[in-house]
């Protein structure tokens, strides 16, 4: 079971967790052993849920629900972003929050301005957003230092979650709350729809009479060697490719098949070419 190492001259939070998603449950585990952090109670859809998640974290026990919150420093909510609003209207009405208290929510897309009623206890708001996957919580803890994680919100709230997120070594960055939602979709393109534009590249090859093993082999190296040119390289000198070296009659005979073998793959090729092009463009001036 994890433990906790206090950290010299760093105040211990209570910590309220509302929502136990993998996001909440990562944080909570890392500053419970980081020692800046102590859970308290945790709330989810189910009492079994709940004592789970606290058994994962380290530290922690499910919220009884005849019982009121035990008032606490830190209070997250990591719940889905359709719910983030309505939470936050509960526990306003609680009347369990204090003057200072930091009351912030996980969502990588929506802004601190969802918990606006929690403002009327004097309490001080933030959104938090580690820019990294979830899907396997037990790695994603193991390896949580050098993290990104993106904040707004007030000034003090931000000021306690850096200093939570620095013991934790993670990397902080401020950015607007106007600009969440492009910021967010950086994030997707970056993760989310990479999958989705792999998964169309073994399709590709499989609609060609490629096994989706052999696919996969000859899908892999491209990808991973490109990814690496990417960040070491930078986009425009990573760039190659019918569009890098203007082929523009193999690129309309190309756009011409992927349409005939499935519409919707040829109008993403189309979007490609146009954004390719336009990085390829860069990538002559910069001679």
């Amino acid at each position: 079971m994890p433990t906790s190492t206090a950290i010299k001259g760093v105040s211990v939070h209570e910590l309220n967790l509302i929502g136990a998603g993998k996001v909440g449950q990562v944080l909570a585990r890392c500053w419970w052993q980081a020692g800046v952090a102590k859970p308290q109670r945790i709330l989810n859809r189910s009492t079994d849920s709940a004592a789970r998640a606290a058994a994962w974290i380290g530290a922690g026990a499910p919220q009884p629900a005849d019982q009121p919150f035990l008032p606490a420093s830190l209070w997250m909510l990591s719940v889905s972003d359709d719910q983030i609003a309505s939470v936050a209207r509960q526990l306003a009405d609680s009347q369990v929050l204090r003057p200072g208290d930091v009351v912030f929510h996980c969502s990588g897309a929506k802004a601190s301005a969802l918990l606006a009623p929690v403002k009327a206890s004097g309490a001080l708001i933030a959104s938090l957003h580690p820019v990294r996957s979830f899907a396997d919580k037990e790695a994603c803890a193991a390896a949580f230092a050098g993290t990104v994680c993106s904040l707004e919100g007030d000034e003090g709230a931000l000021q306690a979650l850096e200093t939570c997120l620095h013991a934790i070594a993670a990397e902080t960055v401020r950015i607007r709350a106007e600009d969440k939602l492009v910021y967010h979709a950086a994030a997707v393109f970056a993760s989310n729809y990479l999958v989705t534009l792999m998964d169309t590249a073994l399709a590709a090859y499989q609609a060609a009479g490629i096994p989706r093993d052999m696919a996969q082999k000859m899908a892999e190296p491209l990808a991973r060697l490109t990814m690496d040119n990417v960040f070491r390289l930078g986009p425009e000198q990573a760039l190659t490719g019918p569009v890098a070296r203007g082929d523009w009659e193999l690129v309309r005979q190309q756009a011409a098949a992927v349409h005939g073998w499935q519409p919707q793959a040829g109008q993403l090729y189309d979007a490609m070419v146009t954004l390719t092009a336009a990085l390829a463009a860069r990538h002559h001036s910069a001679k």
